[in-house]
């Protein structure tokens, strides 16, 4: 492997301070900008949605009369894909897409194939064969107990269907995120 020729400045800057490698003193503050993107691309990784789909989102929560920001979030957490992760169906948001995409989930007697499907209340979200449901919701069932946060989901085990009970403004997720900023990056780029 050959070693590295370019910048060495720059790389030091993204990869935090690397003693040894250069003389000069090394600024590691961090811009406006670079805060509001970082809390950008966080969202965007972790719910696995590409920048023209997190835009999309945007324009919606934008037009709402309440806060943006909670909308943008309520959204994103209204997503098929995260409430099959959060129900604890799937052990990551990965496998719930892959769950929704090999059709193997249902809403409200549909075969529903598209991840970012936004869950309404009273949707009726159930395994296309219920054995596996019933196999997955008892794999799963500690997890969902202590560590997610389903308030607004109810469980029918013996008919393998789970019911959309309210409408989720969660902003407990699993990392710690600043809405805020997010929407701050967004009002500079429209």
């Amino acid at each position: 492997m050959s070693r590295y020729l370019g910048p060495r400045l720059k790389k030091i800057r993204s990869l935090s301070a690397l003693p040894g490698l250069t003389k000069k003193k090394i600024n590691l503050k961090k811009s406006q900008y670079r805060i509001c993107l970082e809390e950008k691309q966080k969202l965007r990784f972790y719910f696995g949605i590409t920048h023209k789909q997190l835009l999309i989102y945007m324009h919606i929560a934008l037009k709402s009369k309440n806060s943006t920001g909670l909308i943008l979030l309520k959204l994103l957490e209204m997503r098929l894909d995260n409430l099959i992760f959060k129900l604890g169906m799937s052990s990551t948001i990965p496998e719930a897409r892959q769950l929704i995409n090999h059709r193997h989930i249902l809403v409200n007697g549909y075969i529903v194939d598209i991840p970012s499907y936004r869950c309404n209340l009273k949707d009726i979200i159930m395994k296309n064969n219920k054995n596996i449901f019933h196999i997955l919701l008892n794999n799963n069932i500690y997890s969902i107990n202590s560590k997610r946060f389903i308030n607004n989901l109810k469980f029918d085990i013996s008919e393998n269907k789970v019911f959309v009970n309210q409408i989720i403004y969660n902003k407990n997720l699993y990392f710690s995120l600043n809405e805020l900023l997010v929407v701050e990056y967004y009002s500079r780029h429209t």
